[in-house]
């Protein structure tokens, strides 16, 4: 009977996600006014805008006042933001960018060309896009409103494109020209082109940003503000929405167990829309820098001691599942399924150990540190079923819960771990998001979310290096695969799970979810109808 309560318990959950995939049809017509609460599953930023990326909480502040220029809709397809038109030359090497004329920054000054040029090259290139655009070799203003980006080798239009649309937000030259953009004030004060301008932000509390009546589109923003405020916990996120404190909440906000409940009024409607672009994962890692580690036939046989889809079933109640390849699932362009497969199986994992020469001595085979960073309630409840699991085939596990500073010390900046678990969402373009965990380039000491595991491979920085400048899209898919294919199987770095991102919103938030990343969007046609 119990196991039954189960199995309807997560049937409904899935339920609730899935029957809300047209709960956020557009209206007619939009209401103007009003204001809006949201928040996400995580905690508050350290800075509103973190100029080498950062967490995602800041990438949510910064991106309802500063703009990019060309945004990716649900269909991956590109639509114009800043930028009017974004044309690539026949060699791919030169794109031409015309900007759109009449906008203004939030402090008055004239948003022109010279913007976009100071962006690229000392903000993108060095900072922001990083080695995807290592090839820029100069961003030339040939008229107020026009822009030509040069590379020294072909940069494929996809790519481009996904970079505008997703790392390179447009900064303003005349407040970001002097000093280091990494510890500018303005990053705690932000001045964009967007639809909102930030009013306030309460450490501890929220941030809130005011209409922008100067907004280059006219139609926009339907909301008078927008509230983006931090609870503690799943649990309270959940009780905020209940009692109408809170709007919207972006990736997986509440307990899962939570969402029939709180759909099952209509009140509040939950969706997977709005992540292709996206999508969260739960990666492990390898520390190849340590002996034992750096044995590919080692790290094998410990992944197939790994059950993920009781993890999926158990700890994230399937809404989440088993990751296959470097790319998530969901990724329509690149992902590959034809790669070695690790599934569950202690007694081969148990032989495969035996094989690489660590038998169990004295009913230990060696110990590992395994490394959870706690910014996820899950990460600790993954972190706990994995020492088990390892411990099955007779490993001693030291498991290290820790916060996210001394997470990211230990694992980004000392090196200081045998096993790893993180998060980062994945784009659609693999480059540099999905490459970047095994390129010898990315071993950066102290730079997070890079290759921490030490994994150098020449045949793999090839692969990535002539994915970079492929300009015909079925060659591209090719060393995608390739490349998939030979890092799945040495497996320094894997996606552990995928999550199946949600976002619950009360049912009268209207165009919510109407994007390939929708959370960091600017939100300037959210609305919202009140009974």
């Amino acid at each position: 009977m119990k196991l039954r309560v189960v199995l309807w318990s997560l049937a409904a959950v899935f339920a609730a996600v899935v029957m809300a995939a047209g709960a956020n049809a557009q209206d007619a017509s939009p209401v103007r006014g009003g204001a809006i609460v949201a928040s996400w599953g995580g905690q508050e930023p350290s800075a509103l805008f973190v100029p080498a990326g950062g967490p995602a909480s800041s990438a949510m502040t910064a991106t309802k006042v500063l703009e990019r220029l060309v945004k990716m809709e649900s269909d991956l397809s590109f639509s114009s933001v800043l930028a009017l038109s974004v044309k690539p030359s026949g060699d791919f090497k030169q794109y031409t960018i015309e900007v759109r004329p009449g906008v203004k920054w939030h402090d008055g000054r004239d948003f022109t060309a010279e913007d976009v040029a100071f962006s690229a090259m000392d903000y993108w290139k060095p900072i922001a896009v990083g080695v995807a655009f290592r090839g820029l070799k100069s961003a030339e203003v040939v008229g107020p409103h026009t822009v030509i980006m040069t590379f020294d080798t072909p940069m494929p239009e996809f790519a481009f494109k996904s970079h505008l649309a997703d790392w390179a937000l447009v900064i303003p030259k005349h407040i970001y020209g002097k000093g280091d953009i990494a510890t500018n004030p303005a990053n705690n004060k932000l001045v964009g082109t967007g639809p909102f301008k930030l009013k306030t932000w309460v450490r501890g509390s929220h941030v809130e940003y005011e209409r922008n009546t100067e907004y280059w589109n006219k139609k926009l923003p339907y909301l008078d503000r927008l509230i983006i405020r931090y609870w503690r916990d799943p649990a309270s996120r959940s009780a905020a929405l209940e009692a109408g404190e809170l709007d919207i909440a972006t990736f997986n906000p509440v307990p899962a167990t939570d969402i029939p409940r709180l759909t099952s009024t209509g009140n509040i409607v939950a969706t997977k829309d709005g992540y292709k672009n996206s999508a969260w994962i739960l990666s492990m890692e390898f520390n190849s820098r340590r002996d034992i580690m750096a044995k590919p036939e080692v790290r094998r046989a410990l992944l197939h001691a790994i059950d993920r889809r009781f993890i999926a079933s158990t700890i994230y109640y399937n809404l989440a599942k088993p990751g296959v390849a470097p790319t998530v699932s969901s990724n329509s362009i690149f992902f590959t399924d034809a790669v070695q497969a690790f599934d569950y199986d202690k007694a081969k994992a148990a032989s495969m150990l035996d094989a690489a020469g660590y038998p169990v001595k004295s009913g230990v085979r060696f110990g590992v540190n395994l490394v959870v960073p706690a910014w996820f309630a899950d990460n600790v409840k993954v972190g706990q079923y994995l020492k088990q699991a390892l411990e099955d085939v007779n490993l001693g596990v030291n498991l290290v819960v820790a916060d996210r500073p001394t997470a990211l010390k230990r694992i980004y900046s000392d090196y200081d771990f045998d096993i790893a678990l993180s998060n980062i969402p994945q784009t659609i373009e693999p480059i540099p998001v999905v490459t970047r965990s095994y390129t010898t380039d990315s071993i950066l000491k102290g730079v997070p979310f890079r290759n921490a595991n030490g994994y150098s491979n020449p045949v793999v920085d090839k692969l990535v290096e002539s994915m970079a400048v492929e300009t015909n899209p079925e060659k591209r898919k090719a060393i995608a695969v390739e490349f998939s294919q030979i890092v799945t199987k040495d497996a320094p770095y894997l996606v552990l799970m995928e999550i199946e991102s949600v976002t619950l919103a009360r049912s009268g938030v209207k165009n919510h979810s109407n994007s390939a990343n929708f959370m960091n969007e600017s939100w300037g046609d959210l609305w919202i109808k009140r009974n």
